[in-house]
């Protein structure tokens, strides 16, 4: 009996430990999967592209007038096609930039003042204060250009006066004009300075258009032909509208005169040419302002041959950056040959000093702008009065004396005959100063 107890007891115990050490486990749940550990990359993240701010574009406006009718027509449609072909040019080529990003371009508001003062004073007021012009142009001719430069000045605009030459208005104390040709009292210089080497005994006749920029030439040349040793035998002057140039030149004729200077503009010019020729005059030499420097001039056939011009500017003498280099000056722009194939290009036409003229006011308005790197008014005045440079039309400075504020000081004239060449054509040709001609003075010039 105790035996089997005993065996009882072990068969439990060897069951416990079996049960414990073996059999199926219990069921358990699987642990979840651990996140992912986010690690930080060494490589920085790529930005997001953004679009570049877009240039500030502001639009000058250029005010003028012009004379689509009138006496001024000619002269002052060919000013004004030089201006148009040098705005064209900034604007297509995308304007000016300035330094902060600024895009400039340039738009014109003009209306056609009719070759009247009154006219232009009227229109010069409405540019300014309903157009809001930022910058002026002026009119073609000294008169018309006198009546802008009042509006202007009252109204503290700058305006550059291209195709005048008068002086005066520079000499009341105005601080708002800035002149580009060479003043109307130095402009028959050169032609005496080469009379003295043709014919210093030559007896001339002046016989002028009555109108400001004329007699403003007139009134430089008289002291200067006497300080050479000229006689004047006979000083006439005529109205605007003349047309009948007769019983004038019979003075002429009366006065024993050899050579004849004045003139005025085209319409009263080409007329007097003409009539001089018709006339048979027996002058030696003719010098007559603004009318033989058209390229229309040799529409006159036989009656042009001979006839000198005083020139702002000639393409066969045109200003080069070699000279510029020479004198130590900055060339800026294009060159004279560059200038008249754009200009034939748009016209068909060659250029004229009038359209040169207009070219390079506009020319020298950017160059402002540009070293202002502003268009400010005043910071371009300044950059104005500081300007000395030269361009395919020549030297470009401005008298800054309280006395003659914006005269110009830095261009010289050149005197220009119209000419047969080899081939029996009229051609226009620099025949002065000599270290600039192209050709020799014809002198005397041909009879009729």
């Amino acid at each position: 009996m105790k035996r089997s107890s005993t065996i009882l007891t072990i068969v439990l115990i060897l069951g416990l430990l079996l049960a414990g050490c073996g059999g199926n486990p219990p069921t358990e749940k699987p642990p979840e999967p651990a996140a992912p550990t986010q690690v930080e990359s060494s490589v920085p993240a790529q930005e997001q592209p953004t679009t570049p701010p877009q240039p500030k574009e502001v639009t000058v406006v250029i005010g003028f007038t012009s004379s689509l009718t009138g006496a001024q027509e000619v002269s002052s449609k060919r000013q004004v096609n030089g201006l148009n072909l040098w705005m064209q040019q900034v604007n297509d080529a995308g304007g000016i930039k300035l330094s902060d990003g600024t895009v400039v371009k340039f738009k014109a508001v003009t209306y056609d003042d009719e070759s009247n003062k009154e006219r232009v004073q009227e229109l010069y007021t409405r540019l300014i204060t309903e157009d809001k012009a930022d910058f002026l142009i002026s009119p073609y001719s000294s008169g018309l250009t006198a009546a802008a430069s009042i509006i202007a000045e009252q109204n503290g605009k700058i305006m550059i006066t291209a195709g005048a030459a008068e002086d005066d208005a520079y000499k009341t104390g105005n601080t708002s004009l800035f002149q580009l040709y060479t003043p109307g009292s130095q402009y028959l210089l050169s032609t005496v300075d080469m009379l003295k080497t043709l014919d210093p005994s030559a007896k001339i006749a002046i016989v002028h258009e009555n109108d400001k920029f004329s007699t403003a030439v007139v009134e430089g040349l008289k002291p200067y032909l006497a300080e050479q040793g000229f006689e004047v035998v006979l000083e006439e002057g005529y109205a605007s509208d003349t047309t009948d140039f007769g019983p004038i030149i019979n003075k002429i004729v009366d006065s024993g005169a050899t050579v004849l200077l004045g003139g005025g503009h085209y319409p009263d010019g080409s007329t007097f040419a003409r009539q001089l020729y018709e006339r048979k005059a027996g002058l030696k030499f003719i010098s007559l302002l603004v009318a033989p420097a058209d390229s229309k001039f040799p529409e006159l056939g036989e009656a042009a041959l001979g006839i000198a011009t005083s020139s702002q500017w000639e393409l066969s003498a045109t200003h080069t950056p070699e000279e510029a280099a020479a004198l130590g000056k900055e060339f800026y722009g294009p060159t004279g040959q560059e200038f008249a194939v754009a200009y034939e290009t748009m016209t068909g036409d060659k250029p004229t000093y009038h359209v040169a003229g207009g070219y390079t006011a506009g020319l020298i308005l950017q160059k402002a702008i540009e070293e202002a790197d502003s268009v400010d008014p005043e910071e371009v005045r300044t950059a104005l009065e500081a300007m000395d440079i030269f361009t395919f039309w020549g030297g470009v400075k401005f008298d800054i004396s309280t006395e003659a504020h914006g005269l110009q000081v830095g261009h010289d004239m050149v005197v220009a005959q119209w000419q047969k060449n080899e081939v029996g054509e009229l051609k226009r040709l620099v025949i002065w100063p000599a270290d600039v001609a192209t050709i020799q003075p014809l002198y005397p010039i041909p009879s009729p």
